[in-house]
């Protein structure tokens, strides 16, 4: 579990499951420093090292080095990191990933085709939801069949 998302629970469960909407006011809430070593970053988002290292490498993150050449992470770059830890822990597969990266780099021309990706996806998610629920009622129905109850 990661320092973000379990700052992000903690305001889930004092806003009674309503999250606000995302604004800046909301990130600068998490306290996430303007510079960030690759550690503090994996210790942030729960993300290892190695796999940070392996999105820098595929192109999914950009991360400029100090003088000495160690990483040093903007906040954008740790937002982008955050983003594709939620996509990633949507099943998005990395190949969508590095599309939808893609064509945030060649800029705002691209929009319908982001939008379009991610509505996809998140069609992808609603179904697995769905199934999801199915699989928890069913196993609801079995744990009180044997006198359990089942909480919210």
């Amino acid at each position: 579990m990661s320092v973000t998302t379990d700052r992000l629970r903690d305001l889930i469960h004092t806003t009674q499951g309503e999250l606000p909407p995302l604004t800046a006011e909301l990130v600068r809430d998490l306290e996430v420093p303007d510079r960030m070593a690759i550690a503090e970053v994996a210790a942030l988002t729960g993300v290892s090292a190695h796999t940070l290292r392996y999105y820098e490498r595929i192109g999914l993150v950009d991360v400029p080095r100090d003088a000495a050449g160690r990483r040093v992470y903007d906040r954008d770059a740790v937002g982008r990191v955050v983003f594709i830890t939620r996509l990633r822990d949507s099943d998005m597969p990395i190949a969508a990933i590095a599309r939808y990266v893609e064509l945030v780099k060649q800029g705002p021309e691209t929009e319908p085709e982001r939008l379009a990706l991610l509505e996809a996806h998140r069609e992808d998610i609603l179904h697995r939801l769905r199934d999801l629920q199915g699989a928890l009622a069913v196993v609801d129905y079995k744990i009180t069949t044997y006198g359990g109850a089942c909480g919210t």
